[in-house]
C-alpha cells in the first residue's frame, strides 16, 4: 500500500522539462495598473498555449515557461487595444512590462476566448478543452477537474461549497430538477464553454434589486459542430458476475438549435449504475425555486411513504435500472419559451445489513439483527413550463409538475431478541406542482413580482408485519424464558395465543397548501432600493389510519393498547391516549408582511428587514377533540456583504425563523412505523424557533491560480419537537411520542477549503467541523446528546493534456458521541486514503483505475475495513473515431461487503452492508 502511493506521489511532483519566470506589471497609458488582464503565452514551434496568466491589484503578472523555445505572447484588457510580442527563452527569468492604449475594439475577445479560465463579474468561464486530456467522456469528468467545482458524495455539483440548483445548455434548462442527469450524460467532447453563474438569478428584472448569495447555476456553451445537428452516444454491454448475467444499453441522444431542442435518455442495466435514484425522483422537479428571499416560515410536508432504502454500488447487492427520459424546449418567437420532460424510472433491489446494535439505555438489551431486503420502485414524472417575455418590463412564467409512483418492499429479518420477522409495505402516492409567476417593471423606480404556488400531494402506505410466536411461554416468571415480542404485545393488546403475530396498518395522508406573495421594489437611486413584501400560506391535512391484528379464523382484532403513559398533569383526563386508528384534519394559516431595505456603501452591502407574522394553527382529531394556536411573530433579518474584489466577498447574515410541523407528528393515534417501532403523535406540539447566523468567505484568485471558501454556521432552536421513547422491559420494542423540547437545541458547523494550482498540479486541504447538542427522552428521563465531528480532507494531483494523471485523497474523521446515559463517551476515527488514475495512451487507449481503502477505528484498535477497486480499459482508433470498445471491471477485489458506524439518539450501531460483487462487462460506444 504505502509503495503505492509512494509511486504515485513521485508521477505527481515529476516535472518533465526545466522553466523559467516571465513577470513584469501592465499599466494603462496614465500609468494606472491593471488588474485582471489577460496573458497568454502561445509556442510558436507546437501552436499550443504554453501558459496563461492574470495580473493581480498591482498590475503584475507571472508566467512559467519552457527554457530555450520562442513564444507568441499576447497581453489584453476589455476596452484596450491588446498587445503581441515574441519572447525568445534561454535559461535566466525575463522581465517584460507593458503599456496598453484604450481602444473601443473588440481585440481581446479571441484572446480570452482562449484562456483557460476567465472571470467575467459574478460568471466564472471555463474553457473546457483546456481541463481534457482524452480520458474524458462526460461532463461530470470535466466538472471534476475545474477549480472551486466539486462532484459530492450524492453525486451533485457543489461551487466554492454551494449545491448547482441548475444546468442549462446554450440557455435552454436541461431536466430540470437534478443536475446528475446532465452531469451523467451529456458528452464532453460536446461542451466549449463551462459558465459558472453565481449570485444567479433567472429574472432579469431582480437582478439588482436581490441578494443571490446561495444561489449558483452553470450553463453549457456547445460546440459549433454540435448545434443543428443530432450528437451523442450508445453504448451496449454485456458481462459475467458470480451469480448473474450482466446487461447494459444506454442511448444518449441529443439535438440543440436556436429554436427547439431534444434530449432522449434511455438506460437498462443490471450492473449498478444508478442516474436516477428513487430518492432522485421524488425531489425532481416539484421543488420550483422561489426568485424573492424566504419570508421566515417553514411548513414542511414530511413524507408519509414507506421505508424505501436508497440503492447504490457500495450499498446493494442487487440492481436493476430502467430508464426512459424526454426533454424538449420550444422558442417560437424571441418572447416565448416552452419547455419540458417525460422520465419514467423503474429500479429494482436486493439489500442486506446485518447491525450490531448497542442502546442508549442500560436496560435495553443489545441486539443483533440481518435484514434482507427486496425493493421494487415504478415512478413517473412529468413537467411542462412556459415562459412569456413581452419586453424587458413583462415576464410571465408557469409550471406544472407532477409524479407518480407504484413501490414494493419486502423485508426477511432474524433478530437475536425478536426472532424472524417478515415485513411488507406498499404505496402508490402521487404529488402534484403548480407555480405562477409574474414580473412587471413599471419604470426604472417600480418593480413588482407576484408568486403563486400550489401543492397537491396523496400518499396510501400499507404495511404488513409479522412475527414468531411460541404460546405457550407468554407466562414464563423469568423474561429471559419468554419470546422477543411477548412483552410489547400484550401492552399492545394483541392476542398472544396465535403461532404468528400478524399485524397490518392502512394509512391515508392528504396534502394541498397555497403559497402566494407580492414583492413591490421601489429603487430610491442607484445605491439603495426598499422591497416591500405580502402573502400568505394556506395548508391544509387529512391524516387517516388503522392498526389492527389479523386472526386465524380470517377475522381482526382491534387491540386495546396500553403502551402510551398519560402526561403529568393531564389536561385531558377523559382523553383515550391508546387508540390504534386516525383520523385527524390539520389546517394552518399564515399572513405576513414585511420589508427588507438594501445599501451600498463602497465595499459594503447592507441588508436588513423584517417580517411580521400571524399564525393561525388548528387540528380535529375524531372529530371531537380540538386544538388551537394562534398568535403573531415578529422575525428581524440582516445581511452584509462585503466585496473586497469581483472574486473575493465576505457575507455575514442572520434571520429568524419559524417551523412548524405537519399532520404526521400531530396525529395522536398509536402508528406503527415497523415491527419494534411504534409512535403516537401530540395535538398540542407548538411551532419551533430558529435563530440562525452564518458567515461565508470566498476567494477566487486567477492571479495565483488559489481559491479559498469557508463557512461557519449556527443555530439556535428554541421548541424543538423531541421525542420521548420508551422501550418495553429487557425488549427492544419501543413506543413513543413527540414533545416540544424544554430546552433549547444548538447546532455548529464549519467548513474551509483551499485550492492552490502550481504549474500542472493541483492540490487542495480542507477541514469541517460540527456539534450537535440536542435533547431526547429515553423512558421518560430527559438525556443530553452531543455529536461533535472533525474532518480533514488533502488531494494532490495532475492536470496535464497529454502525460498520465494521477491524484491522491486522504480524508481523516474524527466522532464523537456524548450521552448522559452512557458512561463512557463513543469516540471513533476513520480513514480514507484513494488514488485515481487515468491516461490517454498513443491517441486511442484511455485507461482509467480508482482505489480507496477505508478503516474505523475504536479505542485504539480496528472495528472495520475494506478496500474498493474498479478498473477500465477503452480503445478507439483516435479522438473523432465512431466507435470505442471498453473492459470495465468493478469491485475488483471482490469485496464482498462495507462496513459504517452509525449513531443516533436511542443506539450505537456497527452497519455491515453487503454490496455488489465483482463485475466484469465489455461495452461498445457508438459516437453520432
Amino acid at each position: 500500500m504505502k509503495k503505492i502511493f509512494l509511486l504515485a506521489f513521485l508521477m505527481v511532483t515529476f516535472i518533465t522539462s526545466a522553466q523559467l519566470k516571465l513577470s513584469g506589471v501592465v499599466k494603462d497609458s496614465i500609468g494606472e495598473p491593471l488588474e485582471m488582464a489577460n496573458v497568454l503565452a502561445i509556442n510558436k514551434l507546437t501552436k499550443k498555449m504554453a501558459s496563461y496568466g492574470f495580473t493581480d491589484a498591482k498590475g503584475i503578472y507571472k508566467l512559467e515557461l519552457g527554457v530555450n523555445a520562442t513564444f507568441d505572447v499576447k497581453i489584453s484588457y476589455v476596452g484596450m487595444k491588446s498587445t503581441d510580442f515574441v519572447l525568445e527563452t534561454k535559461t535566466e527569468d525575463i522581465v517584460k512590462n507593458v503599456i496598453l492604449k484604450y481602444d473601443n475594439s473588440l481585440d481581446g475577445i479571441n484572446i480570452i476566448s482562449k484562456m483557460p479560465v476567465t472571470v467575467r463579474g459574478d460568471t466564472i468561464i471555463y474553457n473546457a478543452d483546456s481541463f481534457q486530456n482524452g480520458t474524458e467522456r462526460k461532463l461530470e469528468d470535466v466538472l471534476k477537474k475545474l477549480p472551486g467545482v466539486e462532484i459530492n458524495a450524492a453525486g451533485e455539483i457543489e461551487v466554492e461549497g454551494k449545491r448547482v440548483e441548475k444546468i442549462m445548455i446554450d440557455g435552454k434548462e436541461f431536466f430540470s430538477g437534478d443536475t446528475k442527469l446532465a452531469s451523467k450524460n451529456i458528452p464532453s467532447n460536446a461542451v466549449d464553454k463551462i459558465q459558472v453563474l453565481r449570485n444567479y438569478s433567472n429574472v432579469s428584472q431582480l437582478s439588482g434589486v436581490q441578494s443571490n448569495q446561495d444561489r449558483v447555476a452553470i450553463n453549457i456553451k456547445l460546440k459549433e459542430g454540435k448545434k443543428n445537428f443530432w450528437f451523442g452516444d450508445v453504448t451496449a454491454g454485456a458481462g459475467n458476475s458470480a451469480n448473474t448475467g450482466l446487461y447494459l444499453f444506454q442511448p444518449k441522444l441529443f439535438y440543440y438549435s436556436p429554436k427547439y431542442t431534444i434530449n432522449v435518455i434511455g438506460d437498462v442495466n443490471n450492473i449498478g449504475d444508478v442516474v436516477l435514484s428513487r430518492g432522485d425522483a421524488r425531489s425532481f422537479g416539484g421543488n420550483f425555486q422561489s426568485q424573492s428571499p424566504s419570508n421566515g416560515t417553514n411548513i414542511n410536508i414530511a413524507d408519509a411513504g414507506i421505508g424505501f432504502l436508497n440503492a447504490g454500488a457500495r450499498n446493494a447487492n442487487r440492481i436493476e435500472t430502467k430508464l426512459t427520459a424526454l426533454n424538449f424546449s420550444y422558442s417560437p418567437n424571441p418572447k416565448l419559451d416552452v419547455s419540458g420532460f417525460l422520465i419514467w424510472s423503474g429500479n429494482s433491489n436486493g439489500q442486506r445489513n446485518i447491525d450490531n446494535i448497542d442502546y442508549i439505555d442500560p436496560n435495553t438489551p443489545d441486539d443483533i439483527v440481518d435484514n434482507q431486503t427486496s425493493q421494487t420502485s415504478n415512478t413517473g414524472l412529468f413537467k411542462f413550463s412556459t415562459a412569456y417575455k413581452k419586453d424587458f418590463s413583462n415576464q410571465l412564467n408557469y409550471n406544472l409538475a407532477g409524479r407518480f409512483s407504484n413501490e414494493f418492499r419486502t423485508d426477511a429479518v432474524n433478530s437475536f431478541v425478536l426472532s424472524d420477522i417478515t415485513q411488507n409495505e406498499s404505496s402508490t402516492p402521487f404529488t402534484i406542482n403548480q407555480d405562477f409567476s409574474y414580473f412587471y417593471t413599471a419604470n426604472e423606480n417600480n418593480i413588482f413580482a407576484l408568486e403563486v404556488k400550489h401543492l397537491l400531494q396523496d400518499e396510501d402506505p400499507f404495511y404488513i408485519a409479522s412475527l414468531e410466536n411460541d404460546p405457550t411461554n407468554n407466562s414464563e416468571p423469568n423474561r429471559a424464558d419468554r419470546d422477543g415480542f411477548d412483552d410489547a404485545a400484550l401492552a399492545l393488546g394483541l392476542d398472544r395465543t396465535l403461532t404468528y403475530y400478524d399485524l397490518e396498518q392502512d394509512r391515508r395522508v392528504k396534502s394541498n397548501q397555497f403559497d402566494a406573495k407580492l414583492d413591490y421594489y421601489y429603487i430610491l437611486n442607484k445605491k439603495s432600493n426598499l422591497n416591500f413584501v405580502a402573502g400568505t400560506i394556506l395548508s391544509t391535512q387529512n391524516f387517516n389510519s388503522q392498526f389492527f391484528q389479523l386472526l386465524n379464523n380470517g377475522g381482526v382484532l382491534d387491540p386495546s393498547p396500553d403502551v402510551i403513559t398519560d402526561p403529568v398533569p393531564n389536561p385531558y383526563p377523559n382523553r383515550d391516549y391508546n387508540k390504534t386508528t386516525n383520523d385527524t384534519e390539520y389546517n394552518f394559516t399564515d399572513i405576513y408582511a414585511g420589508v427588507r431595505y438594501r445599501l451600498k456603501n463602497g465595499i459594503f452591502t447592507f441588508t436588513p428587514g423584517f417580517t411580521v407574522h400571524s399564525y393561525n394553527s388548528n387540528n380535529t382529531q375524531y372529530g371531537t377533540e380540538f386544538f388551537k394556536d394562534k398568535f403573531e411573530k415578529f422575525l428581524p433579518e440582516f445581511e452584509v456583504v462585503a466585496q473586497f474584489k469581483t472574486s473575493e466577498s465576505l457575507t455575514f447574515s442572520y434571520k429568524e425563523e419559524v417551523n412548524f410541523t405537519d399532520v404526521n407528528q400531530i396525529a395522536r393515534g398509536i402508528v406503527a412505523n415497523s415491527y419494534n417501532s411504534f409512535f403516537a403523535g401530540s395535538s398540542d406540539l407548538v411551532n419551533a424557533s430558529f435563530h440562525n447566523l452564518s458567515l461565508f468567505y470566498r476567494s477566487f484568485n486567477l492571479f495565483n491560480a488559489s481559491n479559498v471558501f469557508a463557512r461557519v454556521s449556527y443555530t439556535k432552536t428554541a421548541d424543538q419537537v423531541n421525542r420521548n421513547t420508551i422501550f418495553e422491559p429487557g425488549s427492544v420494542v419501543s413506543s413513543s411520542t413527540n414533545l416540544n423540547s424544554p430546552l433549547d437545541n444548538e447546532n455548529l458547523n464549519a467548513f474551509a477549503s483551499i485550492g492552490k494550482t502550481i504549474k500542472k498540479i493541483r492540490m487542495s486541504l480542507g477541514g469541517n467541523f460540527s456539534y450537535n447538542k440536542s435533547y431526547q427522552f429515553i423512558n421518560s428521563r430527559e438525556n443530553t446528546n452531543e455529536n461533535i465531528s472533525r474532518g480533514l480532507n488533502s488531494s494532490i494531483g495532475t492536470n496535464f493534456t497529454k502525460a498520465p494523471n494521477v491524484s491522491l485523497r486522504y480524508n481523516l474523521n474524527f466522532n464523537d458521541q456524548i450521552n448522559t446515559a452512557r458512561a463512557e463517551d463513543i469516540k471513533s476515527i476513520s480513514h480514507a486514503p484513494s488514488i485515481n488514475f487515468d491516461a490517454y495512451i498513443w491517441n486511442s487507449l484511455t485507461v482509467k483505475s480508482d482505489f480507496s481503502y477505508n478503516e474505523t477505528r475504536q479505542k485504539g484498535s480496528v472495528i472495520n475495513s475494506f478496500q474498493i477497486w474498479n478498473a477500465s480499459l477503452a480503445y478507439r482508433k483516435d479522438r473523432d473515431a465512431k466507435f470505442e470498445y471498453e473492459l470495465v471491471g468493478s469491485n475488483l477485489l471482490a469485496t464482498g461487503s462495507e462496513v459504517s458506524v452509525n449513531q443516533n439518539i436511542v443506539s450505537f450501531n456497527i452497519n455491515e452492508r453487503f454490496i455488489l460483487p465483482r463485475f466484469i462487462s465489455l461495452r461498445v460506444r457508438y459516437q453520432l
